[in-house]
């Protein structure tokens, strides 16, 4: 009898297991779908040679558009001369060199300067850190009311602080800080290398934000001792980062050098000092353009937290055209004017030439099928966004003035790309490009007065917030 029902037990759970091979959901995948999908494949030969090909092989080697292979040029009609290339390393500080790059490019011409001068990323990563970590912590404290599920609460709590950025964090901090040459705070490994740092930053800066919502919600706690207990948390992330950074001079001393390494002057400087004799920039006069399909153009859009500094300002972007976009980059190029650009960096990029090209590489082919969305569904689908940002220093133009290329100073070090540089063909431009920051001077006195109307409120997780890095 036990035998029995031992069978009937096992033949009612082959029957159940085979029910569930064939009976799904409606929008689930069934058996006899999933046969079809093996038939649609196995019915191809050539289906295998691909196979082994890919699985061993990078995709990109692959896909290369040999067609397209031999018309990679590095000459550029226009450019700004630059000087030495720079490498931000394993770190998401490409907005602060690019920012930082501008502004080294006229302070070295002004001041004939050595062409290997940098100021000192590392001095202003430093408050960077900190003033963001004060802007997690004080936002936490000005959504106290707000429950841990709203999506602001929500979105700070996941992006207590980071490494990237956009010009506004070199405008705000330099503004603030001042600036002193790579001399008095030099790289450390951390700087170079943040991951592990800013890891442990954002852990003890999350728990600290529930501290201070704990706190805040007890009745008996003023504000006073809210900003006290604020503090007490910065004094902690101040350590952190002396440890991992150095501690940034309030002095120092430092030889001029011209271009022949001869001798001008040895003086005392603070940041302050050093930043308005070397840098002295008006950062009202710089306004950033933007190319998002997704939008309405002609409009000011400004982001919520879209800032380094917790007393700064948003930044706000002016979403224009492209052709546009492209004109006011040829003024400031034929100007000798370096400019802050952003774009999607490795769409399409030919790493080894430095070249970039939506004909560089032939995946559709490869796989026997298309990829053929436009920029404005590429940004609506999170398939594109502007992810890195370099030195626009270079157009070269055709008999008509129109741009068939453009030239960007790049911060992956001198042995990336063509010598440091990367190329990209006007077509590449026009769909991966994103954000430009434009001298006011560049801008038609008609565009420009776009910038004093009242600016579109976005959140912020917003796909244009995303920090360059």
């Amino acid at each position: 009898m036990k035998k029995l029902s031992l069978l009937i037990v096992c033949a009612v759970a082959f029957v159940t297991a085979v029910q569930a091979q064939t009976i799904t959901k409606d929008g689930g995948l069934s058996m006899q779908q999933i046969n079809m999908l093996r038939g649609s494949y196995q019915s191809n030969p050539a289906n295998k040679a691909l196979r082994n090909a890919i699985n061993s092989n990078d995709i990109s080697k692959l896909a290369v558009n040999y067609d397209n292979n031999t018309a990679f040029s590095a000459d550029i009609s226009n450019t700004v001369p630059s000087k030495a290339i720079t490498n931000q390393e394993s770190s998401g500080r490409c907005w602060m060199f690019t920012g930082m790059n501008v502004l080294r490019n006229k302070a070295i011409r002004k001041y004939d300067l050595p062409a290997d001068f940098q100021f000192s990323q590392c001095y202003t990563f430093f408050w960077d850190q900190l003033e963001k970590a004060n802007l997690f912590l004080q936002s936490i404290l000005d959504t106290r009311a707000k429950s841990m599920e709203d999506e602001t609460v929500q979105w700070l709590f996941k992006n207590p602080i980071g490494d990237g950025g956009q010009f506004t964090g070199v405008a705000n901090l330099m503004t603030k800080y001042g600036a002193v040459p790579k001399e008095a705070m030099p790289e450390t490994y951390n700087s170079n290398h943040t991951s592990q740092i800013s890891g442990l930053i954002k852990l003890r800066l999350r728990e600290d934000g529930l501290r201070l919502r704990e706190m805040a919600n007890n009745k008996g706690t003023t504000e006073a001792k809210l900003q006290a207990a604020k503090m007490e948390m910065l004094e902690t992330i101040y350590r952190m980062l002396v440890y991992a950074y150095g501690e940034p001079p309030t002095e120092f001393t430092w030889t001029q050098r011209n271009s022949k390494g001869e001798v001008v002057s040895t003086e005392k400087y603070t940041p302050m000092s050093f930043f308005n004799k070397f840098v002295n920039e008006d950062f009202a006069n710089y306004y950033m353009v933007m190319n998002d399909p997704t939008r309405e153009y002609y409009k000011v859009y400004e982001i919520q937290y879209d800032r380094h500094v917790y007393d700064g300002q948003n930044w706000k972007f002016l979403n224009l055209p492209m052709p546009e976009i492209s004109r006011m980059a040829i003024a400031s190029i034929k100007d000798s004017t370096m400019m802050y650009f952003s774009c999607d960096v490795l769409k399409f990029l030919d790493r080894d030439k430095g070249y970039m090209d939506i004909n560089n590489y032939d995946y559709g082919t490869l796989f026997g099928t298309t990829f053929g969305m436009n920029k404005k569904e590429r940004i609506s689908t999170y398939a594109s966004g502007s992810s890195h940002a370099m030195t626009l220093c270079g157009v070269d133009l055709d008999a008509n003035g129109n741009p068939t290329k453009w030239m960007v100073e790049n911060s992956w070090g001198s042995n990336r790309g063509h010598n440091g540089f990367l190329i990209m063909t006007d077509e590449w431009f026009n769909e991966y490009m994103f954000r430009l920051v434009v001298e006011s001077k560049y801008i038609p006195s008609a565009t420009l007065k776009l910038f004093d109307q009242k600016p579109i409120q976005l959140p912020a997780w917003d796909p244009l917030f995303a920090p360059e890095e």
